[in-house]
């Protein structure tokens, strides 16, 4: 492959068979390629403390959601999932495993669950109506798709192939 010349060195592969980064140099030892984060201190308390924090999220992102998918309905109802879907997306992203998708998401799940439940003077957050539905529904699918995808490796700097 070659990148053209208005493409910035994006996409352009050196002699070795190494991905250039976006910048046109070539990968330095260690460094991540382009869009991937910084990835999660391997040390078990430290991966520990990341999945809470996504599970906490998770649960921020529920109450939120909740609040305002049927307030600017359908907009609200795109904003609510789409944000849902950006935090597990991004949890699995960030953690590089499917447990990184699930934290958020079971969090988010028993959230939105909980705030369904009608409470004893008959009030419940939740209308009854198909947004209400497409939010439950729609949110649970996302975050069990977003924890199944494969996600592949990161490219290792100097490897032959990748």
């Amino acid at each position: 492959m070659s990148g053209g010349s208005g493409d910035g060195g994006a996409g352009r592969q050196s002699a070795g068979g190494q991905r250039d980064r976006r910048d046109g140099q070539p990968p330095r030892g260690g460094q991540l390629p382009y869009g991937w984060p910084q990835p999660v201190p391997a040390a078990r308390p430290a991966r520990l403390g990341v999945y809470f924090a996504l599970l906490v999220l998770g649960v921020l992102a529920g109450v939120a959601g909740s609040l305002v998918q049927s307030g600017w309905f359908p907009g609200g109802l795109l904003l609510a999932l789409a944000g849902a879907v950006g935090l597990f997306w991004g949890g699995a992203k960030l953690c590089r495993t499917r447990v990184g998708a699930a934290a958020p998401g079971a969090g988010w799940a028993v959230t939105v669950v909980l705030l369904t439940t009608a409470r004893p003077e008959g009030d419940f957050l939740f209308g009854a109506g198909i947004g209400s539905y497409v939010f439950l529904l729609g949110g649970m699918l996302a975050a069990v798709m977003c924890a199944t995808i494969a996600l592949p490796a990161p490219p290792v700097p100097g490897h032959k192939y990748h």
